[in-house]
């Protein structure tokens, strides 16, 4: 049996539009994220049999694959649930989700700072990455990382709650080269509810991983 399976996303292909339109979200899902998730299992099967065999000739390779089509998993199963088709616009306690609200505002002084912060972060991403909201424990605050690839400059511990996919197979056939036109209308479908959720389960494990006391 798999250890990683393709979650199902929690809407239809046309969910998301205009932001997306159905055709992105269908190859994304059912072929990109699939590549990961078989990427990630025919990995682990190579590390067993490296181990097997005694042989470690190609163990950079091949921890290198692991990270990268494992991360990449782990970012697209948040980045589905991160959408909804009644998203946008920002944060309330009138919504319920209040606790975040306040974190953004400590954490960047305000919505709008964080939310220029997350945007040139995913548009300037170099070559292929992703633009991370996430919540970094040994400070307890929130922090914005613009991860390269799916695994690269990220600080060890953060844990991921808001991610923007910056990839070109996100965007390309609807917004062509205008990464940074698809990042800003990004805003308008994220899901605050799936964030605050995460922020919340976030900062109750923060303190059982790291750090010794």
């Amino acid at each position: 049996m798999a250890t990683y399976t393709l979650p199902e996303l929690p809407y239809d292909y046309a969910a998301l539009e205009p932001v997306i339109n159905p055709q992105i979200i269908e190859l994304h899902h059912d072929k990109h994220h699939a590549a990961y998730v078989k990427g990630a299992n025919d990995t682990l099967e190579q590390l067993e049999e490296a181990r097997d065999k005694e042989a470690w000739g190609a163990i950079n390779g091949l921890q290198k694959n692991l990270a990268f089509h494992l991360s990449g998993h782990i970012l697209h199963s948040i980045y589905w649930h991160n959408m909804t088709g009644d998203g946008g616009g920002e944060p309330l306690a009138a919504d319920g989700v209040g606790d975040l609200a306040d974190a953004i505002t400590e954490s960047f002084g305000s919505f709008a700072g964080f939310k220029s912060q997350l945007t040139k972060a995913a548009a300037t991403t170099q070559g292929s990455g992703w633009g991370v909201l996430a919540y970094e424990p040994v400070s307890g605050r929130l922090i914005v990382e613009q991860v390269y690839d799916h695994q690269g400059n990220v600080g060890q511990g953060s844990t991921p709650i808001l991610v923007f996919d910056a990839w070109e197979h996100a965007f390309y056939l609807q917004y062509k080269n205008q990464k940074v036109d698809f990042i800003e209308a990004m805003w308008a479908v994220v899901n605050w509810q799936d964030v605050a959720k995460r922020y919340a389960a976030a900062k109750e494990r923060a303190d059982v991983l790291l750090l010794a006391p």
